[in-house]
């Protein structure tokens, strides 16, 4: 591969990574909002036992996973690329 498509692939790879990783952050905030609302939400049912508090309960905690596995997704994701750029960047240091 020639060295402009390496460094071209190289850059893309770097802000992609700087884009995953602004998400990652999003969803960490979110994934800790879901989280204490689904705590909130099986207290309130296990107090009120109610059909409704438990309805809410089982809501908020497929929010929570919901997220848990989008953050994974974009864990996956940038350990993906960084094996990538490694890739790369190796075979730039080879002079390839």
């Amino acid at each position: 591969m020639a060295r402009p498509v390496i460094e071209r692939r190289l850059s893309e790879i770097a802000e992609r990574l700087l884009r995953l990783r602004t998400d990652l952050a999003v969803a960490d905030e979110q994934m800790a909002h879901f989280s204490e609302e689904a705590d909130d939400a099986r207290v309130r049912a296990l107090v009120s036992e109610t059909a409704l508090a438990d309805r809410e309960h089982r809501g908020a905690d497929r929010h929570a996973r919901a997220m848990e596995r989008h953050r994974a997704d974009i864990l996956v994701e940038i350990e993906r690329l960084e094996s990538s750029q490694d890739d790369l960047l190796d075979k730039l240091a080879a002079g390839h």
